[in-house]
């Protein structure tokens, strides 16, 4: 059956007392300079949040599996939990180009560790452009007294390898493994998958500097809302670890009755909505281009 959960650290190399080595006080790597559109215009963004929308679809992904849904641009698409806490692992491909997907750590420099309202979720080099803008989140900014923060790029999806790598057993019951099931409808494979945005999530570093998972707060009443910049392909996985309050390593088939990690293991669902007057809406908005890099890496032609 899945281990318990001890209190006990892990190891780690890192100290965790500070010391004073009189530096100064450090500013965020990545900022914008003028007429850069890293930063999303709130004005236009608070505008299609609050527009009419139509209801076009609602999809629903079962507990412990994976669902894969095409979003049109100028969408909007809603990711909730009906029945509950549950996290969330959200994968995004341009549906046309799928070479251009969700890029984790660069959304990390760009925005935060953590993602809210107005932080876009961007793409890999070398598109480099948002796939998404996120328009809201009833769990706006949440900050505990551990550090935890939600909606997580720190972290990535449980897998079926690492979960070998830890505890010695085979288990097909992982978000990559749902994820992977879920895209191959769309000739996509286990390799198209990649980094997530935990949704629903609470992570953090503690003082060793290691990740941390805490148990999901969210209720029915919660959503994720964000605005399709471009034609999506998107994938989420309802985490067998459901909402994360009994998770371990090491289930497999025979011990998945005896797993506490079953009893809080919830639905998720994705709605989709159309902007009902969207010309008005829209007025400002422009199609994100790729970065126009006009250098070749540093390479030379025949002198």
């Amino acid at each position: 059956m899945a281990q318990d959960v001890t209190p006990t650290i892990a190891a780690s190399s890192q100290r965790p007392e500070r010391q004073k080595y009189n530096v100064p006080k450090p500013v965020p790597a990545y900022y914008p300079h003028s007429g850069s559109p890293i930063y999303a215009d709130k004005e236009l963004y608070a505008r299609i949040a609050k527009a009419p929308k139509k209801l076009v679809e609602t999809h629903t992904c079962a507990p412990r599996s994976g669902i894969a849904v095409t979003i049109p641009a100028k969408s909007v698409f809603r990711i909730t939990t009906p029945k509950g806490p549950q996290v969330c692992d959200l994968n995004i491909w341009n549906l046309h180009n799928p070479r251009e997907r969700f890029w984790a750590a660069r959304t990390r420099q760009l925005h935060s560790a953590h993602v809210s309202t107005f932080d876009r979720l961007w793409s890999n080099l070398p598109y480099l452009r948002p796939l998404v803008t996120i328009t809201a989140d009833s769990m706006e900014a949440r900050h505990d007294e551990w550090g935890g923060r939600v909606h997580d790029t720190l972290g990535t999806r449980c897998d079926p390898y690492v979960d070998k790598l830890i505890s010695g057993m085979d288990n097909d019951l992982h978000c990559h493994s749902n994820l992977t099931r879920s895209v191959m409808p769309y000739g996509l494979t286990e390799f198209d998958v990649h980094d997530v945005l935990n949704v629903f999530q609470v992570t953090g570093l503690n003082e060793h500097d290691q990740y941390f998972m805490e148990a999901c707060p969210a209720t029915p009443s919660d959503y994720f809302e964000c605005f399709a910049e471009q034609d999506l392909l998107i994938a989420i996985s309802a985490c067998p670890g459901g909402d994360l309050s009994q998770w371990g390593w090491g289930e497999n088939e025979e011990s998945t009755k005896e797993s506490k990690m079953v009893d809080c293991c919830r639905p998720l669902a994705i709605e989709v909505h159309q902007l009902q007057n969207e010309k008005d809406t829209l007025k400002c908005w422009n199609p994100p281009q790729y970065i126009n890099y006009k250098g070749n890496h540093g390479l030379r032609g025949p002198q």
